[in-house]
């Protein structure tokens, strides 16, 4: 009974290493790591012993005989990654190489102290992997009100078993020395210069925040918008439960089909009584309840064969939607088909090949797939109507009519203040996760990034594991060799500071409240209702008990 990875699985390799016998790759010590979709279990290898469940902080791991009828497919997909051997055994019983943790050297003048600005995938793993070492101490800064980026505000509502990921990062949070300074903007409420003054290094896990833009006529209209901000408001994300969503037509339109593209084409035609079990935004359900969309179409510039979405996630949506290809689309999957040898793509065309015809009358909100169309410009004079493309390699003219357009191609890095900017590939110029100086190509002293601004918009959660500790590994050999400046406070002084500046900051115990309220709200059907309003968050926060008398006598001492 060989165990499965299913469509959850977030890469951060724990099974890897939990798994005695070595059957689960990539490992994150081999080259196709970093770019694979999800990992793989090795069907003749695997022992059956379960350490790998225990290990996934997603739950994407089951026997093969507990899987639903959704999950199938992945007993197959799993054994896909692995080659035939003739009747040979494969390799077993030796543990995949683990990374040693960075040994800190203390010094007298008192523990290890850095701040890590964010607190998404990377900014977690990073403090994870600085807190297996005893006196370190790790302080992160978020200037929302909760943390978590887009683990919160980026993974899809009705993907609950990847949100589980969030127990891990309340274990870590948990961890003697860490400290979450939230609602607190690093570059506004406090600078990169200050954070230095308190810490021996500082390290920026910021992701990359902004969107990729269509430059076409017509972008900006009304009824546009791009995808991700869609998720951010079916997320309840508080900068944008006032984004307006035109869900009146009966069609919306996504240029790009990456994964964001199916998250946000599943929600706008998913039952919204199936929403209404999840975390989705009140605001968003409300919405969706009063839809009038018939049609989704992701419409993408290439092939069939090129679809930027996984694997995994075009599984995951052909299980749960009705997802249809036209006539010359499911033609333009069998020429795929016949000329394509790569494993993976002919394992995404032979799932695409069994789509249904979009010319069955609709009988329930779906999905087209469409291909081979490049975005000309959007139509309408006041507000969006439709999208004008070109049939790609050809002069054709085709219109769509939609009552709204969404646009998803892609992340873009935002410059941060104090720190150097690459424009053309918009992340921080680094060396293993150094920051650089553009002049001199030195590392710039005390400064670090890890995750999308260090590496660009590539991988998936748990990719940010091996990322964040390569960063760490780097910044723990600065201190060990006395590259890393000493804070001119002592540790206790930056609660204060903080304060000081941000009197509504928020550290775990106001978050605490927080995530305790909205679990509260969710009551016995929803696994929390999201407060998506700022205020509303403080209000919640200072409900929170006072801490023990212990704690704060010592950090009285601190400072």
């Amino acid at each position: 009974m060989p165990h499965v990875i299913t469509q959850s699985c977030c890469s951060d390799g724990s099974c890897v290493y939990a798994c005695p016998v070595n059957c689960i790759h990539p490992s994150p010590d081999e080259p196709g790591f970093a770019t694979a979709e999800m990992l793989y279990i090795d069907p003749a290898a695997c022992v059956d012993c379960g350490a790998c469940v225990s290990a996934c902080p997603v739950g994407a791991i089951a026997p093969d005989t507990k899987l639903t009828p959704e999950q199938l497919p992945f007993i197959e997909l799993n054994a896909a990654f692995y080659p035939k051997r003739e009747g040979k055994l494969p390799p077993t019983s030796k543990l995949a190489p683990v990374l040693d943790a960075p040994v800190v050297y203390r010094r007298p003048g008192g523990p290890l102290r850095v701040a890590v600005v964010g607190s998404g995938p990377a900014a977690m793993y990073a403090a994870d992997e600085l807190l297996t070492q005893e006196g370190v101490r790790v302080n992160v800064f978020e200037k929302l009100p909760t943390p978590y980026g887009l683990v919160r505000a980026g993974v899809a509502p009705d993907h609950q078993t990847t949100k589980r990921v969030t127990g891990l990062f309340d274990r870590i949070a948990a961890k003697d020395g860490f400290g979450f300074y939230l609602n607190v903007e690093v570059g506004s409420d406090i600078t990169h210069d200050e954070l230095l003054e308190h810490h021996h290094a500082v390290l920026y896990a910021v992701g990359a925040p902004n969107d990729k833009r269509l430059q076409v006529e017509g972008m900006g209209l009304a009824g546009t918008a791009t995808a991700t901000e869609v998720v951010a408001w079916y997320n309840g994300h508080p900068d944008y439960t006032d984004l307006p969503v035109n869900l009146s037509g009966d069609r919306v339109v996504i240029i790009g089909n990456g994964n964001v593209a199916l998250d946000v084409a599943r929600i706008l035609t998913a039952d919204p009584d199936t929403l209404a079990r999840t975390d989705i935004a009140d605001h968003a359900l409300a919405a969706l309840r009063a839809s009038q969309v018939q049609e989704v179409v992701i419409a993408a510039r290439r092939g069939p064969a090129a679809s930027a979405f996984t694997l995994p996630e075009l599984i995951g949506l052909t299980s749960t939607c009705e997802v249809v290809l036209d006539a010359l689309d499911h033609e333009r999957v069998s020429a795929d088909l016949a000329a394509t040898t790569d494993a993976l793509t002919r394992n995404k065309l032979e799932v695409l090949s069994k789509l249904g015809s979009a010319s069955a009358p609709i009988t329930r909100p779906r999905i087209r797939l469409a291909y081979g169309l490049t975005p000309a410009r959007i139509l309408g004079d006041t507000e969006a109507t439709g999208v004008e493309f070109t049939v790609t390699g050809s002069d054709q003219v085709e219109q769509m009519p939609a009552g709204l357009v969404l646009t998803s191609i892609g992340y873009r890095g935002k410059a941060i203040a104090a720190l150097p900017f690459d424009e053309a590939s918009a992340v921080v110029p680094n060396a293993g996760g150094r920051v650089l100086e553009p002049a001199s190509g030195r590392p710039l002293a005390g400064t670090y990034v890890a995750g999308w601004i260090k590496r660009g918009p590539t991988g998936f959660i748990g990719t940010n594991k091996s990322c964040a500790a390569e960063t760490v590994h780097n910044l723990v050999a600065d201190y060990n060799e006395g590259r890393l400046r000493d804070p001119h406070h002592k540790p206790g002084a930056i609660g204060r500071f903080v304060r000081g500046r941000k009197p509504e900051m928020i550290d775990a115990r106001g978050w605490a409240a927080i995530d305790e309220a909205e679990r509260t709200r969710g009551g016995p059907t929803r696994p929390r209702d999201k407060f998506t309003a700022v205020p509303d968050m403080l209000d919640a926060a200072a409900d929170a008990p006072s801490r023990p008398l212990r704690q704060r006598l010592l950090a009285g001492l601190l400072r």
